[in-house]
């Protein structure tokens, strides 16, 4: 990538019409302070509101500001992915657009890839601008990923970081449909080092995250990354199997010397009503693993693209009916036209 920017940022966008213009003045000032040769990907992912219509007329008046709308939401995570895929930059950022993650601190990230690291992770310092619940479930959530997920995935970083471009080649590679990042940027590994900042109030808005969405979020990096819950369940189906061989073997010595007892109903319920609930639960464990096979197996595009704006000058990257006619290639084709096997991006 000869004529490539030296970075690309990622910016997936949810209704966040009330942020637009606060968010690129920040960053294009903080970008400004790094280099001219820059390119920002703008990932609509199926607002509903004029996000749309202002990043056209953003787009307008700067061709660095790229625009990729996709035909409906399909979620942060994959707004991220297809992000990647259409990045070029030497090194990308992804970055929210609520400016609670400061676009200042992209210089002295830039300054630390320059001096050789693959990655730079962003550590949330101060999170005081955060509610005390908000702040509670998310520790305990890094603190169970880092129980229960390989690789450790390090505790208050968010998708703030900055990725040299072998990195993100290497995520291209990774084909899963259920896409938990903050696992996937710790599966791939490289050389890391990390900056600390302050994490800010929402600039305008209100945040469409809520504590079912963080709930069913820390379900997906569990299962994503550990097969630890299947094998709790193995010991626990041990442990309750051999708590009633000796409860048995306890009952017939009670009953070779005392005779027959009719014990309590009450009881006798309570402990059958105990293990149904038991294997219940133990089903719906195996029901989350078996849910993502079943969406993996189905082999669905990762997202579609219902137009891109801003990539005329690297159309043959871009091309739709290029990136279309990928899902008929074979896994060599795919990898040597820069996407990754068995994955497969469509435009509408």
């Amino acid at each position: 990538m000869s004529n490539a920017p030296m970075l690309s940022i990622i910016v997936p966008m949810f209704n966040e019409a009330d942020v637009l213009t606060a968010f690129f003045e920040r960053l294009q000032a903080s970008l400004r302070a790094v280099t001219p040769n820059y390119e920002v990907i703008c990932l609509n992912d199926g607002s509903t509101d004029t996000t749309l219509s202002q990043l056209r007329a953003f787009a307008q008046q700067d061709e660095r500001i790229k625009i990729i709308n996709l035909s409906r939401n399909f979620g942060k995570e994959i707004a991220l992915s297809a992000g990647f895929d259409f990045s070029s930059g030497n090194a990308v950022i992804p970055i929210d657009a609520d400016l609670q993650d400061p676009p200042e601190y992209i210089p002295k990230m830039v300054q630390k890839w320059q001096a050789g690291a693959k990655v730079v992770l962003a550590r949330r310092r101060d999170r005081s601008s955060d509610t005390w619940l908000k702040r509670m479930t998310a520790r305990y959530a890094y603190w169970v990923f880092s129980k229960l997920t390989k690789p450790a995935i390090p505790s208050n970083v968010g998708d703030f970081r900055l990725l040299d471009r072998v990195v993100v080649e290497a995520l291209k590679q990774l084909p899963e449909r259920n896409r938990f990042m903050k696992g996937l940027f710790s599966w791939v590994g490289f050389e890391a080092v990390t900056i600390e900042y302050d994490r800010e109030s929402r600039n305008a808005g209100t945040t469409s995250w809520n504590y079912w969405k963080l709930w069913n979020f820390t379900l997906d990096g569990i299962t994503s990354f550990s097969s630890l819950p299947l094998r709790i369940w193995t010991y626990l189906g041990l442990s309750m199997s051999m708590l009633a061989f000796g409860y048995f073997c306890l009952i017939l010595i009670k009953t070779a010397f005392y005779g027959v007892d009719v014990p309590g109903y009450a009881s006798l319920i309570s402990v059958m009503l105990f293990f149904h609930g038991i294997l219940l639960i133990g089903l719906g464990v195996i029901g989350e693993y078996i849910g993502r096979i079943f969406m993996e197996v189905k082999n669905r595009p990762l997202y579609l693209v219902a137009e891109q704006i801003g990539f005329e000058s690297n159309s043959e990257r871009h091309d739709p009916a290029d990136i279309e006619s990928l899902g008929a290639d074979d896994n060599a084709a795919k990898t040597a036209s820069g996407l990754p096997p068995q994955r497969s991006v469509s435009s509408l």
